[in-house]
């Protein structure tokens, strides 16, 4: 009854006629299909209020001409991540990009081919040795390192798997311990890797700022190291100059770009720096042609001036400097995506579908499709 009367406002919203062989059915039947296998799942809808209803209110916030715009471009230009595409992701973590790189150091060790690793007891031993010498830190909740760790039972210790960036002394403790039970007496973690579930453009994870200082989830990362270096000495589970890998469930081609050259940089540069080589990876990289265009895109991009409130703009204004940005109406860094994820969506996106404002007279009150929940302000 709830889906039949928010079809109906849509209907009305959208001014389409009704009838048997009227357009309207035919929208009907697609807006149900995708409500049921995929946008009804979204995690922030409020009680009571799924796909359709919101789709309803958001579309009602545009004047009667630049509906079917907005219409249009939800219905051909909106990715969606659902959760099971996510875990596919998750799932092909470890098989797919861990263990072809730790094959072939293990391969590199003993002299013979990637392929013939596993021919051996002692290759296979000294594989096992190797994984189990390889940490795994979730940098955020969107790592979903609960997935990972059931993905993974049976292969991957839940004493080599951090779920936070916060670690506790008595954490790193607890690691080298369990890992010196497991591998001998002088046994550290040889491999690093940094596991976030999407990146848009690369500068919330690393950053110089104008005087020289380094900022975002890496340098978090490279400051608790350092700290709880000096504090435990030889207990210090971490090897000197360990590899690090840095891994996104989800990439866009923007930020894999961004993050080669900032990498590239830091090695370079930072003088500090608790790492040896840099690796980069991702379950998959999004195409250039996904980021809205103005040539194929203008219809979408207009609206995203003329309903954009700046007050949006002042309540990320500290958020937006980082970025060396004075408005997000495009989306943080510019990014200017159509996508959705289904715990969140990315302020990388455009803010017509995630913002959410009370205006100040004079100025639009941007209403969500997918409502963010918002972590800078």
């Amino acid at each position: 009854m709830a889906n039949s009367m928010a079809l109906n406002l849509i209907a009305e919203v959208m001014g389409w006629e009704e009838g048997e062989t009227s357009p309207a059915n035919r929208e009907y039947a697609w807006l149900k299909m995708m409500s049921s296998i995929k946008y009804d799942g979204y995690a922030d809808f409020r009680a009571g209020v799924r796909f359709i209803e919101s789709l309803a209110v958001w579309l009602k916030q545009f004047a009667k001409e630049d509906r079917q715009t907005a219409y249009d471009f939800f219905k051909s230009r909106v990715v969606y991540i659902s959760p099971a595409e996510l875990q596919c992701l998750i799932e092909i973590f470890v098989p797919e990009v861990v263990t072809p790189h730790l094959r072939r150091l293990v391969a590199r060790q003993l002299g013979v081919k990637p392929y013939e690793v596993w021919s051996t007891p002692a290759g296979s031993q000294a594989f096992k040795d190797r994984l189990r010498g390889t940490l795994f830190v979730g940098m955020s909740d969107g790592s979903r390192m609960d997935i990972l760790r059931r993905a993974t039972s049976g292969k991957v210790s839940q004493e080599q798997v951090i779920t936070t960036l916060t670690i506790d002394d008595a954490k790193w403790r607890s690691l080298g311990k369990k890992l010196r039970d497991a591998l001998g007496d002088e046994a550290k973690f040889d491999d690093v890797y940094l596991i976030e579930d999407f990146t848009g453009s690369g500068t919330t994870f690393i950053r110089q700022e104008a005087d020289g200082k380094w900022d975002g989830k890496l340098e978090k990362f490279n400051a608790a190291v350092l700290d709880a270096r000096k504090k435990l000495g030889d207990a210090f589970p971490l090897a000197d100059q360990f590899s690090l890998h840095i891994h996104h469930y989800i990439s866009t081609d923007q930020a894999r770009n961004s993050l080669d050259e900032r990498i590239a940089f830091a090695i370079e540069n930072w003088s500090e720096k608790v790492f040896g080589e840099v690796t980069i990876s991702e379950g998959i990289r999004l195409p250039s042609s996904l980021k809205l265009h103005p040539d194929e895109d203008s219809g979408i991009l207009d609206l995203c001036e003329r309903y954009h409130d700046p007050g949006l703009d002042k309540r990320l204004e500290i958020h937006l400097a980082a970025a060396k940005m004075t408005s997000v109406k495009y989306g943080y860094a510019n990014c200017a995506l159509p996508l959705i994820m289904d715990h969140n969506t990315p302020n990388n996106s455009i803010p017509l579908l995630w913002a959410e404002t009370e205006a100040e007279s004079g100025n639009h009150s941007m209403q969500p499709l997918f409502r963010r929940r918002d972590r800078h302000g």
